[in-house]
Formats: C-alpha cells, sequence, structure tokens
C-alpha cells in the first residue's frame, strides 16, 4: 500500500485533475490511498461563507456559497459525461449539508460553525475527482474520511483518537463497512464488496477533516491534508507516503519569495520537522511524526513534472545543507513585564502557559529575562485580544503588531546580514545551528 496526497493546487482546474488522473493511471498496479485537497481557493472562499454566517449575514453567506456551489458544477460539467446526474445528485446533497446549516442563526462558537462548514471543500472536490475517474476507466472507490477518523471536538485543531481510528481502519479493509455506530456518512460505496480482496486499487477519500463520535465534522488544522495522509500511511504500514505539489520538491526557501532558493534532493525527519514547526509551507508540522514512528519514507514531487526525482524525508541525515529561509509575516509581540518589579519565576511562567493551552495559542518565539518575558505569536485578533487580557491579571501588557519572524537554519552571518538589510530588528535568538529574528520592515 502505498499513499499519494494531492493539494488544491493540483486539482484547481479541468486540466489539472486530468493531469492527477494520467498520474494515477501510471501507478494503477499498486495499491493506492488517495488523500486529496478542496480545489484551488476552495477553503478560502468557504471561510468567507463562514464569516458572513456567525457575523449573523445570512443572506450575504448563502450568495457567498452560490458561488462555490456553481464552481464545482461548472466542473463537473466540463468533466463528466456518463457520470455527470449521478454526480449531480451525490454533490447536491453535500451542499444540502451546508445550506441547511446557513438557513439557522449562529447559537455555538465560530470555530464549531467553520469546520461543519469549511469541511465541504474535501469532499465537493474528491465527489468530482472520483466521478471523472471512474468515466476515464480508472476504477476507484470513494470514502467519506469521516466515516474512518475520529476526532476530539476541539474545532479546527481536532485531536484524532488513534485507537478508534485505527480500529475502523481494519474494520473497513476487512469487510468494507463503516467504522462507527451511527448513520454513515460514507458515499458512492460498492455495497456488494464484502472482503477486502474485492476493493479497487486506488481509493479516494479527503484530507483535512474527520468526525467526532457524535458524528459532528472536525477539521485537523489548516492545510492539514498532509497530517491526514500521514494518520493513513502510519495505520496502514504504507510502503510510503508521496505529496504532490507543484514545485520539484523541498527548497531552501519560498521560490515565490527568493530567487535564490536552491532544490533539495535529501532531507531527514528531525529538519522537515524542524522546518514546519518554524512556518515552513512545504510539510503540516504533524506530518512527520506518524512517518518517522513507523520509519515510512515521505516523498515531495512535482505533479507538473511526475518524473523528476523530488525529495525524499528519511531518517537518514542530510549533510552540507545550505542556509533554509523561512519567512512568517503576520506576527504579534507581546512584551510582558511584572506588576511590581518582582522576577519572573516557576509560578507566573506555568500560569501563562496554561492560559497558552486554554486559548490554543503556539508561542513561536518566547524571551525571558528578569521581570519580564516576549512572547511573538501568530495575529489572530480574537485570540490576541483574549491573550492580552488573560496576561494582564500577572502582568503589564504590551501588544506590537504588523511584525514577521524570520528563522534560518544553517545560517551564515553573511545571509543574515543581506536578509537583515533595512529591517528594525525587534528580537533575536541565536544557536550554532539556526538564528530567529522578529523586525519590522
Amino acid at each position: 500500500m502505498k499513499v499519494f496526497k494531492f493539494g488544491g493546487a493540483s486539482v484547481n482546474s479541468v486540466e489539472r485533475i486530468k493531469n492527477v488522473a494520467t498520474i494515477l493511471k501510471t501507478n494503477t498496479d499498486d495499491q493506492l490511498m488517495v488523500i486529496i485537497s478542496a480545489m484551488g481557493k476552495t477553503t478560502n472562499a468557504l471561510e468567507k461563507v463562514v464569516d458572513a454566517f456567525f457575523a449573523g449575514k445570512q443572506e450575504d453567506a448563502l450568495k457567498l456559497f452560490e458561488l462555490v456551489k456553481q464552481n464545482h458544477l461548472t466542473t463537473a460539467k466540463y468533466l463528466l459525461v456518463t457520470h455527470y446526474n449521478k454526480t449531480l445528485d451525490e454533490l447536491v446533497n453535500y451542499f444540502t449539508e451546508v445550506e441547511w446549516l446557513l438557513h439557522d442563526k449562529p447559537v455555538r462558537d465560530y470555530d464549531y460553525y467553520y469546520d461543519q462548514i469549511v469541511c465541504i471543500g474535501e469532499l465537493l472536490s474528491t465527489c468530482i475527482m472520483s466521478a471523472y475517474l471512474n468515466e476515464a476507466g480508472v476504477s476507484n472507490q470513494l470514502i467519506d474520511v469521516r466515516d474512518l477518523l475520529r476526532t476530539d471536538d476541539n474545532f479546527r485543531d481536532a485531536g484524532v483518537d488513534w485507537e478508534v481510528s485505527k480500529l475502523a481502519v481494519d474494520n473497513w479493509q476487512l469487510t468494507g463497512e463503516k467504522k462507527f455506530t451511527g448513520e454513515s456518512k460514507t458515499t458512492n460505496y460498492n455495497n456488494q464488496r464484502t472482503t477486502n480482496h474485492h476493493q479497487p486499487n486506488i481509493i479516494i477519500t479527503q484530507g483535512f477533516i474527520g468526525s467526532t463520535d457524535a458524528n459532528e465534522s472536525t477539521t485537523l488544522g489548516r492545510e492539514g491534508s498532509d497530517y491526514s495522509a500521514a494518520i493513513f500511511a502510519n495505520i496502514l504500514d504504507a510502503e510510503s507516503l508521496t505529496i504532490w505539489k507543484d514545485v520539484e520538491g523541498v527548497m531552501s526557501a519560498d521560490p515565490k519569495e527568493f530567487s535564490d532558493a536552491t532544490y533539495l534532493q535529501e532531507l531527514s525527519y528531525f529538519e522537515v520537522i524542524e522546518m514546519a514547526y518554524y512556518g515552513a509551507q512545504v510539510i503540516h508540522p504533524k506530518t512527520i511524526k506518524p512517518l518517522q514512528n513507523k520509519k515510512i519514507p515521505l516523498y515531495v514531487k512535482s505533479f507538473i513534472d511526475p518524473n523528476l526525482p523530488g525529495t525524499v524525508i528519511s531518517k537518514k541525515n542530510a549533510k552540507n545543507l545550505p542556509p533554509i529561509k523561512i519567512v512568517k509575516p503576520n506576527q504579534v509581540m507581546l512584551f510582558l513585564s511584572s506588576h511590581d518589579f518582582s522576577f519572573v519565576g516557576e509560578e507566573p511562567m506555568s500560569k501563562l502557559y496554561n492560559i497558552f493551552n486554554l486559548l490554543h495559542i503556539k508561542p513561536n518565539l518566547i524571551q525571558t529575562g528578569a521581570i519580564n518575558i516576549q512572547i511573538c505569536v501568530d495575529d489572530h485578533p480574537e485570540k490576541i485580544n483574549q491573550l492580552a487580557a488573560a496576561a494582564s491579571n500577572l502582568f503589564e501588557v504590551q501588544v506590537d503588531k504588523g511584525l514577521t519572524l524570520l528563522t534560518i537554519r544553517h545560517y551564515t552571518e553573511e545571509v543574515l546580514s543581506t536578509m537583515l538589510e533595512g529591517k528594525k530588528v525587534q528580537l533575536m535568538q541565536k544557536t550554532p545551528d539556526m538564528v530567529q529574528v522578529l523586525y519590522k520592515n
């Protein structure tokens, strides 16, 4: 079994959907679990639907959702002939999931509605992709991942229940039946299949989403499809995981920002998890652990030119790596100082970390002094306000916005000096292998 993951850029047009089908056709001899993201900018569009709905603007939300609907219906019309009517029925079922919610008024928190609405993007893209593959003669089975991945109810950043999810996948492999008691969400299902020997070689499912034991949709964190793929690779003891992207492989920096970005042929699990943790957009931060735990290699390859070798990520340490630059905009620095000039000790730090935990905030950089703490976090306005208010019970709080966090692994002083030219440095931390700088332009 191999696991493939295709991101939104790989399915953002009719031509690219056909390209994915071509890649899969060359791998039909392998058993494949294929994880597919929402098409193009669909997640962004659905986030606007959520914002309008939660602001009490139901009509605006429905109009915005209509644009998403029409985009997918148009794609289906261009791709499908014999399978169009059946696919239309399935798409309408998914549309109804969201429209039923949008006609009501919000009575729960934002994150709950975010997951119920945004998850539909992956369901729509996989429905169309599966139908197109079947029409093109590539036999496959579409599974609703919400029938396999059980999570908690920490909406927008749900934690996976590995034990229950593994039992669900094992049960599905043996019997083709859904995982949980209660009504299944699975669509396009071959009910006559009774053993795994009759499964098509290609299974299509969604990334990024799961389901609670109450059948409420959840998401695993923004860009979480990589993590979904790693979960399946781990549970299925996969031979490998391949993530298909629009670049040659993993680069030393974002090629859209840095013309000197270079292709990295090999990387270790450790190197990639460090890159992802500090904001590199190539791999979701949670992806590596499930793979490393079972020594499953990860390949990052180009869907534009599948013949390129790509990057292989494994337990092997790569040597002589160039400076790897990661730029993370939209950062906030909180400057916290003690009320009475007392030392910042164990008790206030413990309380501060408890606030991080309650608000689900991950500090990107922390520096402590005798009577003050400087903290860099992503600028999520609603959470920043809550963090500042909670921290004000312990400290004097100052907030500085509009910052950028630069991380350079394997840096040289020359590269660092060039990167900081014209920048106003607010905070800097160095180790022999890495430097982090928080600055204003």
